[in-house]
């Protein structure tokens, strides 16, 4: 699914985030971070609260402001991607409008592209048999379960074709078995797709089953400690939870995050 002879999606080279700089209430929130995220990829940024995650996140879909340092997208600058639609972007909460059908909520960004109305509502469709909710196109959010509006959100970030996804806890909220049922959603949305996607996630196991490369980070000012190359076969199903390279895999990320946590500053 990757490959290699491609440029990366994402380039990050020495990047810096600080809040509030020069003042009484500075902080560094990323302190140089270099990171390259190949076409394909399933990457998980993984590490303790406040690290800096969702501001990595937040940086790349250019909802803020790096500090310093260099960041592209697909070779572009973060506003450049941001307006020609490369990454669709999905957060905890499903932000469904209550007051619109599933399928229209899935068109909102064809709607703002101007995309003709028949081409929005087949596009829209086709996004919603693939997270296997064609037959609630009708509905509206409040009429479906958590589950189920992540996966309209997912739906919504699709739609329009990007490159890269970006995904920020999206099933923190969530109950552990539809947790884990949303998990093997994404994979073989992934796999059916071909996307690049970056997931934010605070669960180890999680983060060993979804991804192909596993990026640890330190806690704040968040640094990346390593980046483990994930093993585990796939396809990956309900039972890889219960096999030994899994077991073992999640056991190097936490001692791995636990080397982190004890060197931080």
């Amino acid at each position: 699914m990757i490959d290699a002879v491609q440029a990366p999606v994402i380039a990050a080279r020495g990047l810096n985030k600080i809040y509030n700089p020069g003042t009484d209430n500075e902080v560094v929130a990323l302190n140089e971070i270099h990171l390259d995220v190949q076409p394909g990829e399933f990457i998980s940024l993984i590490g303790p609260s406040g690290c800096g995650k969702s501001t990595l996140l937040r940086l790349i879909a250019d909802l803020i402001d790096v500090t310093s340092g260099d960041l592209e997208i697909n070779g572009k600058d973060p506003r450049q991607a941001r307006q020609d639609r490369d990454y669709g972007m999905v957060f905890q909460a499903a932000t469904l409008y209550e007051w619109r059908s599933v399928i229209k909520n899935v068109q909102l960004p064809l709607e703002i592209m101007r995309y003709p109305r028949a081409e929005r509502r087949s596009r829209a469709q086709q996004m919603l048999e693939l997270v296997e909710l064609g037959q609630f196109a009708r509905h509206y959010p409040w009429q479906l379960s958590g589950g189920m509006q992540q996966r309209v959100a997912i739906a919504r970030a699709l739609v329009f074709e990007p490159s890269l996804l970006l995904m920020d806890e999206p099933f923190g909220a969530l109950d552990e078995f539809t947790r884990e049922r949303m998990n093997m959603e994404l994979l073989r949305i992934w796999e059916d797709t071909g996307i690049t996607i970056v997931f934010v996630t605070h669960s180890i196991p999680e983060a060993v089953f979804l991804s192909s490369r596993i990026v640890i980070m330190s806690p704040r000012p968040g640094r990346i400690t390593g980046i483990v190359e994930n093993d585990v076969a796939y396809p990956r199903v309900f039972e890889t939870r219960d096999t030994e390279p899994f077991h073992a895999k999640v056991q190097a990320v936490r001692a791995l995050l636990r080397d982190a946590h004890e060197v931080a500053p």
